[in-house]
């Protein structure tokens, strides 16, 4: 699946806001209470897997939530679609001070490595996966993805 392609502004210094503008149909997947606001419009549900792959199946999204509980990452993440006319916002933040680093991933060939908790959101279609690396720690992949 194509990752849908989603516009954002980034607002602040050292305590950021990323809005995030979604067209008719729209959806963008963040981490589990990250969401700060957004327009009527919206709706959103809690979901077991990002949604980048529509073919995957009950065991295998358990697997993944697997992998995020060992981590001590939430089983679940948010999926916020606009559901109204027009263009609608939701904006995302994290609770301590840091940059949001906008990451367009085609510049990193499709694929980040990222350590752990350094997710906030991405546009469906983007796959987030934790592997285990030598140290057994935890890292991310995705596509076109915002870090902070």
């Amino acid at each position: 699946m194509k990752a849908h392609e989603i516009d954002y502004k980034i607002h602040g210094d050292d305590m950021q806001v990323v809005a995030i503008e979604l067209d008719p149909g729209e959806t963008v997947i963040a981490e589990a209470g990250a969401m700060n606001w957004m327009d009527p419009g919206i709706e959103f549900e809690s979901k077991m897997g990002d949604g980048s792959q529509l073919d995957k199946g009950f065991l295998g999204k358990l697997l993944d939530a697997g992998k995020r509980v060992l981590t001590g990452e939430s089983i679940f993440i948010t999926h916020f679609t606009n559901t109204g006319s027009g263009k609608k916002e939701v904006s995302f933040a994290v609770p301590y001070t840091g940059k949001i680093i906008p990451v367009d991933l085609d510049t990193y060939e499709g694929t980040l490595f990222c350590q752990k908790d350094a997710f906030l959101c991405a546009a469906k279609g983007t796959e987030i996966s934790i592997v285990f690396t030598k140290r057994l720690g935890p890292v991310f992949l995705g596509e076109k993805a915002l870090f902070y």
